[in-house]
Formats: C-alpha cells, sequence, structure tokens
C-alpha cells in the first residue's frame, strides 16, 4: 500500500516515447511542475497531453513545448504562450480545443469508466458540426479539421456526443498526500487536479506534504488513493504565477 517513490525521475522513469499525459493545474495554478521538469530530462518526445492550458513560455507544459516534445495537445485555453501559437500556426502542433467545462467531464467520466456523454455546450457550432483546424499545414491551409459529432434530441433540445478520456499517465500536484495515495488540494489547486488524476492509468501525485495514513481525516480527502499509483514529496517551493497583478502598499 505504501506509494512513495523517492524521486520525481524514478517516478517518471517508465513514461515513454509518444505517451499520453492528462496534466493537471490552471494556468500555473497547482501545475505539477517538479514532474514536469523531470520528464524534462528524462528525454521522452512525441507526447499527447490533455490539460487546461500548456503552460506558459519556458514554464510548465511550456517547458516540453520549447523543447518540441509535445506533438499534439487537448485544452481549453491557449493564450500566454508564444511558442504555442508559432508551434501551431506553422503546422508543429496539433490542437483540440475543447470548451472548459466539456473537458472536465470528459476527464472525470473517463475516470468514472463513462465511455460518452451528451452535453448541449457546442451545439450549433463548429465543435460539434466539426471544421475546427486542429493542425495546420506549413502553407497555412488546414491538414487536419475536427470531425463533426453525433447529436441527438432529447426533449426539446439538442446535444452532442463526448467522449471520455482517459490517459495513459495523470501527472498531478497536491498540497497534503499520505503514502496511500489520499490526497488534499488547497483552494484554487482543486482546479483540474482531481479529474486528471481520475483519468490517468497510472496516476503520479507530487504532494508538498508527505503525512501518515490515517492522519488526513476521511471527510477531508479531495481525492481517494484508489486513483493514485505513485506518490513523490517535493515540498512547496518553486511555484509560479502567470503575472503580478497586486500594487504597492499606500497606493489607492
Amino acid at each position: 500500500m505504501d506509494k512513495v517513490i523517492a524521486t520525481c525521475a524514478q517516478a517518471i522513469a517508465d513514461i515513454s516515447d509518444g505517451a499520453t499525459l492528462a496534466v493537471g493545474g490552471f494556468g500555473l495554478n497547482g501545475i505539477p511542475h517538479d514532474l514536469i521538469a523531470a520528464l524534462l530530462q528524462h528525454g521522452a518526445t512525441d507526447l499527447v497531453t490533455v490539460s487546461n492550458n500548456c503552460g506558459v513560455d519556458g514554464w510548465g507544459l511550456g517547458a516540453l513545448l520549447d523543447r518540441k516534445r509535445i506533438r499534439r495537445t487537448t485544452g481549453s485555453y491557449v493564450g500566454e504562450n508564444r511558442e504555442f501559437e508559432r508551434q501551431y500556426l506553422s503546422g508543429e502542433l496539433e490542437v483540440e480545443l475543447v470548451p472548459q467545462g466539456t473537458l472536465a467531464e470528459r476527464l472525470r467520466a473517463g475516470g468514472c469508466g463513462i465511455p460518452a456523454f451528451y452535453t448541449p455546450a457546442g451545439v450549433g457550432t463548429p465543435v460539434a458540426d466539426g471544421g475546427l483546424p486542429w493542425r495546420y499545414a506549413a502553407d497555412g491551409s488546414v491538414a487536419v479539421a475536427s470531425p463533426p459529432k453525433e447529436t441527438r434530441r432529447f426533449g426539446d433540445r439538442e446535444y452532442v456526443l463526448e467522449y471520455g478520456i482517459v490517459c495513459d499517465y495523470a501527472l498531478v500536484r497536491a498540497t497534503i498526500g499520505d503514502r496511500h495515495g489520499n490526497l488534499v488540494f488547497a483552494k484554487a489547486t482543486r482546479n483540474f487536479n482531481p479529474l486528471c488524476a481520475m483519468a490517468g492509468r497510472i496516476t503520479i501525485a507530487e504532494v508538498e506534504e508527505l503525512v501518515e495514513p490515517g492522519t488526513i481525516a476521511p471527510e477531508n480527502v479531495h481525492l481517494p488513493g484508489i486513483f493514485v499509483q505513485r506518490v513523490v514529496p517535493v515540498g512547496a517551493a518553486g511555484k509560479r504565477i502567470e503575472r503580478v497583478t497586486t500594487r504597492a502598499r499606500g497606493e489607492s
């Protein structure tokens, strides 16, 4: 039952080229930056990622993107990253954009063993009708476009069929974790982390504070250890935010 791995390098050592990864966090909040850094050093390439966004230039998933380690990504937000834009528009990166709530539910569904579900989000748009550019050609034409999706009417409303997401691995970050893999996420870090953890066949959690089993009250567990296969204690250092927007004390 003890799922603790000593280092991030050991925890991600079996991630191979072409692996699919669900990566937790929202922007740079709650991202597993220690595991991502270890993966960068590990050298795996041709990766397929599923994450709310792809980090920023030089940090988070953006560090993997800078080294051209990511072949395809599924996400909801693509701002804050110039290299992402360049690779996408030049045809070097395949991108599937998904409405944020739909992405969250696709991850949750995959983790719960639900193969597909119907949602009203995207009906009557290219999300359902197809034609969104997933990958461009070097000349700027669309090389790969999204296919049309199945729709169905329930009552007086149209819905689109979306598929659950299951990945080879999930990389997440938690504030507290015990040796059995039970996790607690502080405040806004409880964003995509639990959902991504559920969607991984092998889920690796970096935790800021490692505690013994039984320390976390059952009612305070945000993600049960059944969804987590490896736990790595990393401490709380090294976290970043996208932009500092505070003002100096005394300013009105």
